[in-house]
């Protein structure tokens, strides 16, 4: 039986220490910033993305990777006698997917799975990571593919942004578009619903925001509901962060958690100030 690798996109800002420790290998998007090109992750970091937007007269956009590619992971993967999985961000949001189901088409059926996450960001992250460790643990392709298509079902994420702006200009706003207007003062609560941003909530300031985050994930989770794995990410906020991260542990019994910034390319669309709660739910026995 073949070990299985686990391939990903940029978006999911996996940091090369951990990809390396955990042999993920993350492809990544590219952010296009007057007239230049800039590696997701890579030419251009978080740090550096967030503090150059915040004095930009410009705003970027962003590419998919190509399925070349992929395909150049793929083999290299393949060659080492891998079998691999290959979760990316959701189809409705980019055409990373189909670049990857394309270089996929090149190599025996058996040996590569593709999974549309419908997911982005740390969703997608915390999906990667606990594939990962089921690979380490010795599953198999089939094995880690349907764990990965279970988790992407049950991952939850909720967000607010700073302004609509970025998702508005950047073409990615979905349902939250019935917000225009009526949100100009407002804190908007949102969502990943089947792949597409969506809006939950509207709240006129940023702390009555954060405090009903915590209400709609503690609805959902029970009052001190486990959490299997807790995502907190910000857009360069280091004090939303902590404050996310200390109401999680006050609410909720959580397993595991990683807490990370969120991506160039994903920060392309919803600005500086972003932050988002994202759980896993523990599964009842």
């Amino acid at each position: 039986m073949n070990k299985v690798a686990i391939v990903t996109d940029s978006t999911a800002g996996i940091p090369d220490s951990i990809a390396r420790e955990y042999n993920i290998t993350v492809v990544p998007l590219s952010v296009l910033w007057d007239d230049k090109s800039y590696l997701d992750g890579i030419d251009i970091t978080p740090e550096e993305f967030y503090e150059r937007l915040a004095k930009s007269d410009t705003l970027p956009t962003t590419s998919q990777p190509s399925a070349g590619m992929f395909a150049e992971v793929f083999k290299k993967l393949i060659d080492q006698g891998y079998d691999i999985l290959t979760i990316v961000m959701s189809s409705k949001l980019s055409g990373t997917y189909q670049s990857a189901i394309l270089a996929a088409e090149d190599f025996p059926k058996n040996r590569i799975s593709v999974v549309d996450s419908l997911q982005a960001s740390m969703p997608l992250t915390l999906v990667v990571l606990m594939a990962t460790q089921a690979a380490q643990r010795g599953a198999t392709l089939l094995e880690c593919a349907n764990l990965a298509k279970d988790l992407c079902q049950r991952v939850r994420i909720l967000f607010i942004v700073d302004t609509l702006e970025f998702l508005y200009k950047g073409g990615r706003i979905g349902g939250a578009a019935r917000l225009i207007g009526s949100a100009l003062k407002m804190k908007p609560i949102l969502e990943l619903k089947d792949g597409l941003i969506d809006s939950y909530e509207n709240v006129r300031t940023f702390k009555k925001a954060t405090e009903r985050v915590f209400e709609i994930a503690e609805s959902e989770l029970g009052k001190q509901g486990t959490i299997e794995y807790l995502g907190i990410a910000t857009a360069n906020v280091p004090q939303r962060e902590q404050e996310f991260l200390t109401m999680a542990h006050q609410r909720f019994n959580v397993r595991n958690e990683f807490v990370g910034m969120i991506s160039p390319v994903i920060g392309t669309y919803v600005g500086p100030g972003t932050v988002g709660l994202v759980y896993i739910p523990a599964k009842k026995a």
